[in-house]
């Protein structure tokens, strides 16, 4: 890379977050370091662009700057607004989250919904995420270092990479590659009774339920100690499920062979697409 990086950080906790602070001052070294993140939390406000109200950018510090929107409007703004950044950044840095992004919370994740914005237009982006914050020094120095070797990858033609990182508490063993595993939440609503006598909900339930252990998933390293590093794929397409679509958009009749995307071999699969939280 001929010239100094830039690099933009961003997040979901909001841009006083610890995690960010500490992140975005460990890259400073790597190259210019500007970051947008979100005036206030915004965690699992997913890929949400907020369309029907203004927006407020404000400067924080030197190259520091909040957005009252969204994590992904946060990446929006940096990459378009005009007086910004001085030029495209070389990587986009989300986090790092304070809780877990593992298997499908990647879904709902603002987290990755900020690095994700920033693949979405061929920027090679990473998300952060950790268990806890009581080992955050540690985490930090992985995350630096797997943006320092992230920007040494030559990309190409290809895709841009978009990596989703998560670290456990305690000492850390090492890093692991891994998939995305699935993870399961005490589903609930809990309905209550304001003072005027109308209802409200609160939604999401406790917290998480014990996971379906899945070899070399990012829920597997975690528990195990590891880190995880899991790339994305922007494209969402279910390859096995060609069969159904055909059969339904009335493309071809039913057949025996079919059957193929349902059969004993894809059980697991099936299961696994029952929606866990």
């Amino acid at each position: 890379m001929a010239e100094i990086p830039l690099i933009l950080v961003a997040n979901d906790d909001g841009v006083e977050a610890l995690g960010n602070k500490l992140l975005r001052e460990a890259l400073r070294p790597l190259g210019d370091v500007y970051t947008v993140a979100p005036r206030r939390e915004q965690s699992t406000n997913s890929h949400a662009l907020t369309l029907h109200k203004p927006l407020r950018l404000t400067k924080m510090e030197d190259r520091v700057f909040a957005v009252d929107g969204t994590p992904a409007d946060c990446t929006y703004v940096a990459l378009f607004h005009s007086d910004l950044l001085p030029r495209t950044p070389d990587i986009v840095v989300s986090g790092i989250n304070r809780g877990p992004n593992l298997g499908n919370d990647i879904h709902y994740s603002g987290t990755v919904a900020a690095a994700r914005e920033a693949a979405f237009r061929g920027i090679p982006s990473v998300a952060f995420s950790a268990l806890t914050e009581d080992n955050l020094p540690q985490c930090v120095e992985l995350a630096t270092d797997i943006v320092a070797r992230l920007l040494d990858v030559s990309i190409g033609d290809g895709p841009a990479p978009l990596l989703n990182v998560n670290f456990p508490a305690g000492e850390i063993a090492g890093i692991r590659v891994t998939r995305l595993g699935r993870r399961a939440y005490q589903d609930m609503i809990s309905v209550r009774t304001d003072p005027r006598g109308s209802d409200y909900m609160w939604i999401g339930g406790p917290g998480p339920k014990p996971h379906e252990q899945i070899d070399g998933s990012d829920t597997e390293a975690v528990d195990e100690g590891w880190a995880s590093v899991t790339p994305l794929d922007l494209d969402a397409t279910h390859g096995d499920h060609f069969g159904i679509a055909a059969w339904v958009a009335g493309e071809r009749d039913a057949e025996t062979d079919d059957a193929d995307d349902n059969t004993d071999d894809n059980t697991d699969d099936g299961k696994n697409e029952e929606k866990s939280g």
